[in-house]
């Protein structure tokens, strides 16, 4: 199972990047990393994320690498990664 951002997604964790880089380079290289490790898991076990709790009837799940929240929909033979969120922004909910 392959592991893939949508466009909007991709652009919120690159900000995410970008924002942490500001204050402290060494803590981005670091939250890149755990990143890649925790979605690289997800190839192997795609439903090892927790279902979403604010919405337990869709069909997304999370991730979390604090203080940020990976949403993802398991489609086919991809994984993908559908919104990235702050920990302390309340989630709206994902569009299909």
């Amino acid at each position: 199972m392959k592991v893939q951002f949508t466009p909007s997604p991709r652009a919120q964790f690159l900000s995410a990047l970008s924002y942490i880089q500001q204050d402290k380079p060494s803590a981005a290289v670091s939250f890149r990393n755990r990143t890649e490790q925790i979605l690289r898991r997800l190839e192997d076990f795609p439903q090892s994320g927790r279902i979403v709790p604010e919405f337990p009837e869709l069909p997304y799940r999370e991730v979390t690498v604090s203080p940020y929240r990976f949403f993802y929909k398991i489609k086919v033979a991809v994984v993908w990664i559908v919104a990235v969120w702050h920990g302390a922004q309340l989630p709206k909910e994902p569009s299909p």
